[in-house]
């Protein structure tokens, strides 16, 4: 009787780390969707959720003990073209706020040999700070010179296509990232420089008025660059969910 009671306690042991370490890696909290669900998108969107609230606090078991800052390298701009024309070169790039997002739509397209997901994310604010040297003039402002950006970016909407493949390791199943493209909106956006060298303070606030005046067309020279950066992270860091994250984690059969 005890022999039956110590194999009982051995099996229920092992069972609960094959679901704790084989399965989720660290996870548990992942709720896995059926396929045959009929609401598997909203099922799927849900977990999504559940990963992004506890990501926030950082995810050691995937090798990220601190979500932010997200940090990019570098980014540039151009306006015009001649001598004048206005050139900035944007470095150390640190955005806090990304985090906060929520899946707010999914949609779906599962095959036995391909994933395809499309996301609806929605993040109330991204404060970004970043060290910046241009040069050139915008409009009848010399905005020559170097220092520090700062800028607050509100109602950001962004959507996302991801696109895997399933395959197998060690007899379980995993994805591998394809494609992965964006893109974004912001509603409200309000950025300027400061401790900026040669430069009176006069010239410093008809360049920030400039610059808040036109903050969507700014943007809008700066995306192609800086959707090119955020497809990197992003991509990044799905390759790495996906490889230590089995498929069945995700979506069961």
């Amino acid at each position: 009787m005890k022999s039956a009671v110590l194999l009982c306690y051995a099996l229920c042991s092992l069972l609960i780390g094959v679901r704790a370490i084989g399965r989720y890696r660290g996870l548990e909290f992942l709720e896995p969707c059926s396929r045959s669900d009929p609401k598997l998108e909203a099922c799927l969107a849900r977990t999504a959720n559940v990963l992004v609230e506890h990501f926030r606090q950082g995810l050691p078991q995937l090798g990220y003990s601190e979500v932010e800052p997200i940090i990019l390298d570098e980014l540039h701009i151009a306006l015009g073209g001649g001598p004048d024309g206005y050139r900035a070169q944007f470095k150390n790039i640190s955005a806090r706020g990304v985090s906060a997002l929520r899946i707010t739509g999914l949609r779906t397209r599962l095959s036995d040999n391909e994933v395809q997901l499309q996301l609806a994310l929605s993040i109330p604010k991204i404060r970004a700070a970043a060290t910046y040297r241009s040069s050139g003039t915008l409009i009848l402002v010399k905005a020559s010179g170097a220092g520090d950006y700062w800028g607050e970016y509100d109602g950001v909407k962004a959507k996302v296509f991801i696109r895997a493949v399933p395959f197998s390791l060690e007899g379980r199943r995993y994805l591998r990232l394809q494609q992965l493209k964006m893109d974004f909106s912001v509603q409200n956006i309000k950025m300027g420089v400061e401790n900026v060298h040669n430069i009176n303070s006069i010239l410093l606030t008809a360049l920030n008025l400039f610059i808040n005046t036109n903050s969507q067309e700014l943007l809008k020279e700066m995306k192609p660059d800086l959707r090119r950066k955020l497809v990197q992270v992003m991509s990044s860091f799905v390759e790495k969910l996906f490889v230590q994250v089995p498929y069945d984690a995700w979506i069961t059969d």
